[in-house]
């Protein structure tokens, strides 16, 4: 990224933000036309699958994210040759990846179902919804890898016109399938994966016809065991990542089933409005990255730093806003996803929210600091950040939620907790880092 650096990183991440918003209306619209029309087991069902699916999909997506940092620092230091071998590369390995994930899950759903103590009047619902959202993990996959060697070279705009597309595709679909066709939960997961599939094929097309940087030759092909390793180190640092912090949220939502349906479904409407929320700061900090691989990758170490402080400023300011909206009107945004007349499902969802709302400037801050680690070649340290985030969460959740007089609020507010402490660990080897590095 080049000129004016606020302005350059608000363009870059804005289609970030605005397709990964998008991207949660595909488990939005399914939850909020299923609470609405088919009732609370419906709703806890599709909810709990939820973090299910952010678990495996969270895989794929932390492998991408890998490669695409790896794309940013060869697009900077402009070694086009290097980016088209590790195009190759990273295609094999994730696209391997891909196939046994797809294959595991379908082998072990029943046990995975039992470890999350899923109740058994919501288990044959919640079987059914992830059995065919499981068909679409190819399609997540070739969204993601597509749209991150396209963000490597700056142009996040074109994967949010695929992604607009397959959204509204999806709530269409949603409607017909659930309201016209009565399939139920199993037509809100056929929704999400005709939209998966028009997406993740349409932006493959595109990227491959429009963008010859990309167009892999016959020599790109032959297999250099530098470029694999650094591909499979840097993105499998990236993928343990983002795993361990949706497995520690599946673990969390694991213990939130064995406290039942209500708390269940509010779970499930209230993390969809939470995830909502914070995704546009997430999405900044992964533009951040960007930008940081690609000045640090070109040695562009003044530019780094100032983009450091914009990143900063402008991270914060959302934060502190979306706080004073979330917890002000945490009531009516959970009566989007639920109806007037269930009361307990409400005022847990509305608790859940104003604990979590109060603090996102701590998770605003946790994002910046993985960004940073992966743009100058030490995502191993975002690793170290994220086990101890979600380590602190899933302990202090266990250990508060066993106390009587605290119950399930305990687990809300392991959540801040764990992102305070990770933030100051963060900060601590930043300071120690940034007098000899940047």
């Amino acid at each position: 990224m080049t000129g004016n650096i606020t302005l350059g990183l608000l363009w870059f991440a804005v289609p970030m933000i605005l397709g990964n918003l998008l991207q949660q209306f595909y488990n939005i619209a399914d939850t909020l036309i299923v609470g609405q029309f088919l009732g609370a087991n419906a709703l806890a069902a599709v909810g709990s699958a939820y973090s299910l699916m952010i678990f495996l999909t969270s895989v794929l997506l932390g492998l991408c994210m890998g490669s695409g940092a790896i794309f940013s620092l060869q697009y900077g230091a402009r070694d086009k040759e290097a980016l088209r071998r590790s195009a190759f590369v990273s295609l094999v390995l994730i696209g391997l990846v891909t196939l046994v994930l797809n294959v595991a899950v379908f082998v072990w759903i029943d046990p995975i179902l039992r470890l999350l103590q899923v109740p058994g009047d919501v288990y044959p619902l919640m079987r059914d919804y992830l059995w065919i959202i499981f068909w679409g993990i190819g399609f997540t996959f070739t969204y993601n890898y597509y749209a991150s060697l396209l963000r490597a070279i700056g142009n996040s705009v074109v994967p949010l016109w695929f992604l607009a597309v397959a959204v509204v595709l999806n709530i269409v679909l949603d409607l017909v399938f659930i309201l016209w066709f009565g399939w139920g939960v199993r037509g809100a997961a056929w929704a999400t994966v005709v939209a998966q599939a028009v997406s993740g094929i349409g932006l493959c097309l595109y990227t491959v016809g429009k963008f010859p940087e990309f167009k892999i030759r016959r020599e790109d092909m032959r297999i250099k065991w530098g470029t694999v390793k650094e591909i499979a180190v840097y993105s499998s640092l990236t993928c343990a990542q983002q795993s361990v912090m949706n497995f520690g949220i599946l673990m969390v939502q694991g213990l939130i089933n064995s406290f039942g349906v209500a708390v269940m479904a509010a779970f499930a409407a209230a993390v969809k409005i939470d995830s909502f929320a914070y995704m546009p700061v997430q999405d900044f900090g992964n533009a951040f990255s960007t930008f940081i691989a690609q000045n640090f990758g070109a040695g562009r170490m003044k530019r780094v730093r100032e983009g450091i402080r914009v990143a900063v400023i402008s991270a914060t300011v959302f934060c502190i806003f979306i706080s004073i909206l979330v917890f002000g009107f945490a009531r009516p945004l959970m009566l989007v996803f639920v109806p007037e007349h269930e009361t307990e499902i409400i005022a847990i969802g509305v608790q859940y929210l104003r604990v979590e709302g109060a603090f996102y400037c701590g998770i605003g801050c946790l994002f910046l600091l993985y960004g940073f680690y992966r743009g100058i070649r030490k995502p191993g340290m975002s690793v170290v950040l994220t086990v101890i985030s979600l380590g602190t969460r899933v302990a202090l959740a266990y250990a508060l939620s066993a106390i009587p007089v605290i119950g399930v609020l305990g687990i809300w507010w392991a959540i801040p907790i764990g992102w305070f402490l990770a933030d100051a660990v963060g900060l601590l080897y930043y300071r120690k880092l940034s007098s000899r590095l940047i």
